[in-house]
């Protein structure tokens, strides 16, 4: 399928839609899932495992096990959702084989009312050339996975709360803790701001390299 075939036919199907027609039998279809949402799973693992080397696999190993399990999605949830959900647990499962980090699944040591006393920090907006959204890179590289994961989610990809508190198995009130902890940290690194199409940014030719690694392990042609 061409890129600007791909183009024209995601901007007239739901998510639910290309999903019921793949399930139809129309298997290629799924590139269309794949394209649109390859830049929020990078910058998402990106946020996890730090080693972009590693990246692409797990993102493979997400679509496939999407794939594999689209029937039984019953659509409690965003597909989008579903979808970064697959792909934090295969990225916490490698990092667990590999023993990088410790899994938690919240910060004792933060109550529900300690979030209310952070100030919100002043919102970034624009990053004015390269060198500074590379400097953010870093910087985010720099601040512990659990507090980059949900500033990337929130502040990059624009997911709401509920979305993130469905994608990591969290509380609400974690979700708002750990961004704000997340802004403080990176306020000590940075003094400026971002720009969200310049950070973790996401190739053509990665994209369609994913693509066709997908589609090859499933066996669709």
């Amino acid at each position: 399928m061409e890129t600007q075939d791909v183009e024209s036919v995601q901007q007239e199907l739901s998510d639910k839609e290309v999903v019921e027609r793949i399930l139809s039998g129309e298997k290629r279809l799924f590139e269309l899932l794949i394209r649109k949402y390859n830049q929020r799973l990078y910058r998402i693992a990106r946020s996890i495992v730090t080693e972009d080397s590693e990246i692409e696999d797990l993102m493979q190993c997400a679509y496939i096990r999407a794939y594999e399990h689209l029937g039984k999605f019953e659509w409690r949830s965003s597909f989008s959702t579903w979808l970064v959900r697959i792909l934090v647990n295969e990225c916490l499962s490698h990092l667990k084989k590999k023993h990088r980090v410790m899994v938690t699944d919240i910060d004792d040591e933060l109550s529900t009312s300690s979030y209310k006393n952070i100030s919100s920090p002043t919102p970034v907006s624009v990053v004015l050339n390269k060198e500074l959204a590379q400097a953010l890179e870093e910087a985010l590289l720099n601040i512990p996975e659990k507090y980059r994961t949900v500033f990337v989610m929130r502040e990059i990809e624009d997911m709401s709360v509920a979305e993130t508190v469905e994608a990591l198995a969290l509380s609400e009130s974690n979700v708002k803790v750990r961004l704000n902890r997340a802004k403080s940290m990176l306020q000590e690194k940075l003094n400026s701001y971002y720009k969200n199409d310049l950070v973790f940014h996401f190739y053509l030719t990665r994209c369609d390299r994913i693509v066709q690694n997908v589609f090859n392990s499933l066996g669709i042609v």
